[in-house]
């Protein structure tokens, strides 16, 4: 083994948290990139934003505290957490500049061209707009509005996470150059950020809210002359920590946790441009904030508020041609359903295939008399799903219905909670998760008595069960009634929801007991078929590599010869490229349309073609703190169809980006070749 393939060695590490920074930037390029429809590149703009703030609320909280306790330590690259605070921020305010340029140059100028105007400043408006304003003012926003004095004796208050503010300086109109007061107004969540003025049928004008309220500033502060305005946002510490070995109630101690949510530590502070340094340091010091983690913003605060724009009608023609979702079955009603599943293993890839399949699946199940029982996981799903309709259909029709509701899916624990307390309400037996770990797997098990035996029936897949990012993630799914898979997966649903040990799967490998090691355990084999001078390959495509395991297995498996592409949308800890250590690694991240989120692991081993789907990326969190599921392709046709899969994503010429030694991704061109963009030729798979 190369002594440099070694847990110790910093060097062969990329920093996770900048990696992930990195795919930040490449969703910031795709907002850039104008052969993209320019509601597509605002919509990337926005979602790159809230990326950011995401991932300040959960992964650099995380790392900020460590770095206040001290408890960090250096990190697999060799940095100390405060050492990463620093790099996140400079590469922060670079892609926070590149935002505002890529705004105020590029989209908002050709907004304007196809007649969407956002209107700035006052000046810009006229006087039949100006009076609409006003009266718009006195009716929804005034009775709202809440000034608040900063003072010795007014402390600075306790903003909401992510609301917009207003910090305003102030002097009295009796004495214009005596001392200057500093006030803050939260502007209103509860209205719209962008307020359409009246029709004009030549072009559609908007106007901020928090212009609105600048307009108006003498109604609140009576008396005071206003000085300066400035926008800002707070973003604070939101990752939700409980001690599930201690607590009675887990319903009881999420909800108590998502109320301190709103109120955590501040992480980060977006201001904007000159805000007078009085402002910057009593806020500084009142948020106990670094002056690395004040941003300062050109133009608008809160910049991922424009979706809006994206949303609104009448222009199907600036965004993306829709794809028209494939019905896999001809006649959707649970007999001809289970038909087809009976006679193969059914494989679905998701945009292209429809969800609906799987909605009909148990639309049709919770009222047919022949099935006895469902058992299914829910990790995040949507608002209005019409899964959650059929799994209280089915139990109020007395059918034996249980759901693991994963009640700290991030973000997503306030939804499940009104869920699951719903389903209970049915009759739906819930299960909260299991102590200690997240249910991440995507299962669906449907028991039905059929003539000749009971037979078992189930949906495994590496996405959600949420019909509305089945639109916009890629994601690939099974239905089988191959008792080599539902025999399993009915024993894997009785350990989650019963005090039962993980049992060695044939077919399944199962986190946190043995999925990591059978990941090492493939690659292994086949590094251990080249050093024979047998053919070798590794596909793996997932969200991000971060696992230390599974890396250095890779790197033993280049340095033994084998050939491996990875696919990674995310982060990626691991460094390709390297001579006489990851030579024979490639790394492709794919940023288009859809948000790649199907994971995908093939071993050639000596010809069988191992191919394997699972929820699962290669990340400690994944292998060690979750119930993940990686399942095998069994069907010749699903594998071939598959093979195909990787055949175009692997010839992507337009959206795949290379990543090379020194943590730099190079955008691919097609240039005197055929343009491919695997996500529309995966259309026609």
């Amino acid at each position: 083994m190369d002594t440099r393939i070694n847990i110790e060695n910093t060097e062969i590490f990329f920093e996770r948290e900048l990696s992930w920074m990195d795919f930040n930037m490449r969703v910031i390029e795709e907002a850039t990139n104008k052969s993209n429809p320019i509601l597509e590149r605002l919509k990337f703009l926005c979602i790159s934003e809230s990326n950011l703030d995401e991932f300040y609320m959960v992964r650099v909280a995380g790392v900020r505290e460590l770095a206040q306790t001290n408890l960090g330590g250096r990190s697999l690259s060799g940095l100390t957490t405060m050492e990463i605070l620093k790099k996140i921020s400079e590469k922060a305010k670079k892609q926070f500049a590149l935002q505002s340029k890529i705004l105020y140059e590029e989209i908002l100028p050709e907004m304007e061209a196809s007649n969407i105007h956002l209107i700035q400043n006052v000046s810009d408006l006229t006087k039949y707009e100006i009076r609409f304003v006003r009266e718009y003012y006195k009716s929804e926003v005034s009775g709202i509005l809440t000034p608040l004095a900063i003072d010795t004796s007014h402390p600075f208050p306790h903003i909401l996470n992510k609301s917009l503010n207003l910090a305003i300086t102030l002097s009295e109109k009796s004495a214009p150059n005596g001392k200057i007061h500093f006030a803050v107004v939260q502007v209103p969540s509860v209205l719209p950020r962008f307020i359409e003025l009246p029709f004009d049928e030549a072009k559609r004008r908007f106007f901020p809210l928090e212009r609105i309220i600048e307009m108006h500033l003498s109604d609140l502060f009576f008396g005071m002359e206003v000085k300066e305005i400035h926008a800002f946002k707070i973003t604070r510490d939101s990752d939700i920590s409980i001690r599930e070995d201690i607590t009675g109630d887990l319903i009881t101690s999420v909800k108590k946790e998502l109320r301190n949510r709103f109120w955590g530590d501040a992480v980060r502070l977006d201001i904007s441009g000159n805000t007078p340094d009085f402002i910057r340091t009593e806020m500084k010091e009142s948020l106990d904030l670094n002056d690395f983690e004040i941003m300062e913003m050109r133009g608008i605060v809160h910049l991922s508020d424009l979706m809006y724009f994206y949303s609104l009608s009448g222009t199907t023609n600036l965004k993306f041609p829709q794809i028209v979702p494939k019905y896999y079955f001809n006649k959707a009603d649970a007999t001809s359903i289970f038909y087809n599943i009976r006679k193969n293993d059914i494989l679905f890839h998701h945009p292209y295939d429809s969800f609906q399949v799987v909605e009909d699946l148990l639309k049709y199940s919770s009222n047919d008399p022949k099935v006895l029982a469902i058992k299914m996981t829910l990790y995040r799903t949507s608002g209005d799903s019409p899964i959650i309709q059929s799994l209280k259909q089915a139990a109020e029709n007395g059918k034996q219905v249980t759901v693991l509701v994963e009640l700290k899916a991030r973000f997503d624990e306030e939804r499940n909670i009104m869920w699951a307390q719903r389903l209970e309400d049915s009759g739906v037996h819930v299960v909260y998760g299991v102590i200690g770990m997240k249910v991440h797997c995507k299962m669906l098990l449907i028991v039905r008595k059929e003539s000749d035996k009971l037979r078992k029936y189930v949906h495994l897949s590496t996405g959600n069960y949420n019909s509305s990012t089945a639109r916009y993630y890629t994601d690939i799914s099974i239905l089988s009634e191959n008792e080599k898979i539902t025999g399993e997966v009915a024993t894997l649903f009785n350990v989650i929801t019963s005090f039962s040990k993980m049992p060695r799967f044939d077919h399944l490998s199962v986190a946190p007991t043995y999925l990591r090691d059978d990941v090492v355990k493939y690659i292994m084999r086949e590094a251990a078929h080249a050093r024979e001078g047998k053919e070798a390959y590794i596909f793996m495509k997932m969200n991000s590599l971060v696992d230390p395991d599974v890396i250095l297995a890779l790197y033993e498996a280049s340095c033994a010869g084998v050939k491996v592409d990875l696919v990674i949308r995310g982060i990626c800890c691991l460094k390709p490229g390297v001579a006489g250590l990851s030579e024979n690694i490639t790394v492709r991240s794919i940023i288009g349309r859809f948000l790649e989120h199907s994971r995908l692991y093939y071993y050639f081993n000596q010809g069988e073609k191992n191919l394997f789907l699972t929820s699962a990326d290669c990340m400690p969190r994944n292998f060690y703190k979750r119930i993940e599921v990686m399942f095998p392709i069994l069907a010749e046709e699903n594998k071939n169809r598959i093979f195909k899969i990787i055949d175009i994503i692997l010839s992507d010429n337009v959206k795949a980006r290379y990543l090379d030694s020194n943590g730099e991704y190079t955008k691919t061109y097609p240039g005197d070749q055929i343009a491919i963009d695997s996500q529309l030729e995966l259309e026609n798979v």
